[in-house]
């Protein structure tokens, strides 16, 4: 038995020496047809290649019709066969009538098939990028345009030199240069310090569909909420260019609420389409990208509010300054309107650490006390940022103050805080 094996697989093993043999041959022959004589070469080649696929494309076709041919024959060829094409045909009917509704359905809810996929991790993308941007009159949103840029609406920071910026961590920061166009209703704030990988980029309005459902993003109520950006989905109804207006507008049904202003209005890949600035009753207005890009380079600092202040001209023009530069977070230029004296018992870091949570600072008065040359009446209010939130402190007192180097400076300071002011307090 085992030899009779053995003998078969020599066999076996005969053959297919044999033919791998005459392939090689073969395959040398053709090589060397091909490539002789070389001049002849990339006749042959070009040839041989439309040879092959013109055989392989005829082959194809002759393949196909059989396969027409045989499905055409098939049903009729049996009644077993009959029940089975209807079979067949129906669960493809039912495929086909399957993928217009899974269609129908992308469209409806992502835009367009394309945007289907890229809708995953958008929300907390949205949420890293868009901030607070509290003012001294207003609050609002905004979004990184860059990675030290925040774009607004005017209104927001609208009369105010130093907003502050506040992050989804807690932390706030100043812009150092404001520029915008007030009748776009448009600021873009520019920021002290680089935060890569936070910038939202824009896409051409002209590019939504219909209904395609889009998200507002901000922070509803301002301040007055804490936690993570609002997320809103509506739908993209229709654009508006009213013809007194500079900017184009992008109408959605989405019912945003005060402190979204500024937010970004995006598609569901997270893509700019708007800057949120009006809402009424399940009705808002977004100035739209295009309009953006197309008025970026009108944005100037000439409608922005500056701060002018001299503390050489009095003293209560220097209590004035200190609390303004202490608003603005020009802690340096503060901290140089301590006298000699007051700068003995503290530092700078120590100094500054006091005014950590500080967002906004409001003089209310600052003017002589009584019949002194050198002492100072004021009143203000601060906003601080405490866990989330805004806390609202209010002080009055007194500020002595001495002239040194030309300029006055703090010397000594009876300043208590009052609680819970009544409305005349504002007024006298």
């Amino acid at each position: 038995m085992i030899s009779i094996i053995e003998i078969q697989f020599d066999r076996l093993a005969k053959k297919i020496k044999k033919r791998t043999s005459l392939l090689f041959k073969r395959f040398g022959a053709y090589l060397k047809r091909l490539l002789f004589p070389l001049y002849l070469f990339p006749i042959k080649l070009v040839t041989y290649t439309a040879y092959y696929l013109v055989k392989f494309l005829i082959k194809l076709i002759l393949a196909f019709i059989g396969l027409i041919i045989d499905c055409i024959t098939y049903p009729f060829k049996s009644l077993k066969n009959f029940l089975k094409s209807i079979f067949i045909i129906a669960i493809v009917l039912y495929l086909v009538a399957s993928l217009f509704v899974i269609g129908d359905y992308l469209t409806k809810q992502y835009g367009w098939w394309g945007k289907f996929l890229c809708s995953i991790g958008v929300r907390q993308t949205l949420q890293d990028s868009v901030v607070r941007v509290v003012g001294g009159y207003s609050e609002g949103s905004g979004f990184f345009v860059a990675d030290n840029q925040i774009l607004t609406n005017f209104h927001v920071i609208d009369g105010e030199p130093s907003p502050k910026v506040i992050f989804p961590n807690g932390a706030f920061a100043t812009p150092t240069k404001i520029t915008a166009n007030k009748d776009a209703d448009l600021a873009l704030l520019h920021l002290p310090k680089k935060h890569p990988g936070k910038t939202i980029t824009f896409i051409r309005t002209t590019d939504l569909e219909p209904d395609e459902p889009i998200f507002a993003v901000g922070y509803p109520l301002g301040t007055g909420l804490s936690g993570e950006a609002t997320i809103l989905k509506g739908h993209y109804i229709s654009h508006r260019a009213p013809s007194r207006e500079i900017v184009e507008y992008l109408q959605t049904d989405i019912s945003m609420v005060k402190g979204m202003s500024g937010g970004p209005t995006t598609d569901q890949c997270g893509e700019v389409i708007g800057v949120n600035t009006l809402s009424l009753a399940g009705l808002s207005l977004v100035v739209s990208s295009d309009s953006l890009k197309r008025l970026w380079p009108t944005f100037t600092d000439q409608e922005i509010s500056k701060i002018e202040v001299d503390p050489s001209l009095s003293p209560e023009e220097a209590v004035r300054a200190f609390y303004t530069y202490l608003k603005a977070r020009r802690m340096e230029d503060g901290f140089n309107l301590l006298s000699k004296e007051y700068l003995q018992k503290t530092s700078f870091k120590e100094w500054t650490s006091r005014f950590k949570d500080v967002l906004d600072v409001q003089i209310y008065i600052s003017e002589p006390y009584e019949d002194t040359k050198d002492v100072v009446f004021v009143k203000f209010d601060t906003k601080n940022w405490n866990n989330g939130e805004v806390d609202y402190h209010y002080y009055e007192g007194t500020w002595v103050t001495v002239k040194e180097d030309g300029v006055y400076k703090m010397l000594r300071s009876n300043i208590e805080e009052v609680e819970n002011p009544g409305w005349d307090w504002f007024y006298e």
